[in-house]
Formats: C-alpha cells, structure tokens, sequence
C-alpha cells in the first residue's frame, strides 16, 4: 500500500521557481470576461434567431402576401443589420476600454 510522506522540508513546485509560498498567494476569482459583455453577447444572439425568423413570416403573411422571396430577401437583409450592429457596438466597447485605460495611465502620472 503506497503512504504518503510528510516531509516538511521539501518545497512546493510555486517556491522552487521562485514564486511565494501557497499561503501568501491570492487568487483570483474575478471573472475573465465581464457580466455586461455577456448580456450584449446574449441579446445579439437572441435578436439574431428572432429578428429575422420573426421579420419574415411577419412579412410573408402581411405584406408580400405569400411570395417568399421578398420575405427572405428582406430576412436577410435583418440579419445582416443585426450583425452590423453587433460589430458597431463590439467595437464601440472595444474603444471605450482603451481610454480608460489611457485616463488612468494620465491620472497616475
């Protein structure tokens, strides 16, 4: 039956590469993407399922009465203004975190 050893002398793999012992470490548990990109995330996915499901049979029954084709057309043309937004709004974010970033760094200067 295999025992385990207690040795007290050896050192944990974080001190032998230098690092501090597991006891002065602090962790981390923020998580790596924030909750806001999340939600954006899932809104765009719904309004990327629905916007266009919903815009063409909303058009098919009411508008283009039975043709098809302008109703995907039109679907389309949602989708795409969707993901246009979607891309819009990503990169407004995307700008946002880099001057506040900058703020910062001006602050502590």
């Amino acid at each position: 039956m295999a025992t385990r050893r207690n040795n007290v002398s050896e050192k944990t793999i974080s001190e032998a590469q230098g690092g501090p012992p597991p006891s002065d470490q602090v962790s981390d548990t923020s998580p790596a993407v924030p909750a806001a990109v999340i939600y954006k995330l899932l809104a765009f996915t719904v309004a990327m399922i629905c916007a266009p499901i919903g815009s063409y049979f909303l058009l098919l029954n009411s508008v283009f009465r039975g043709n098809a084709i302008y109703s995907g057309a039109f679907a389309a043309v949602v989708a795409n203004v969707v993901l246009i937004g979607y891309i819009i709004v990503a990169w407004k974010e995307d700008d946002s975190e880099n001057i506040e970033a900058e703020k910062k760094l001006k602050k502590a200067q």
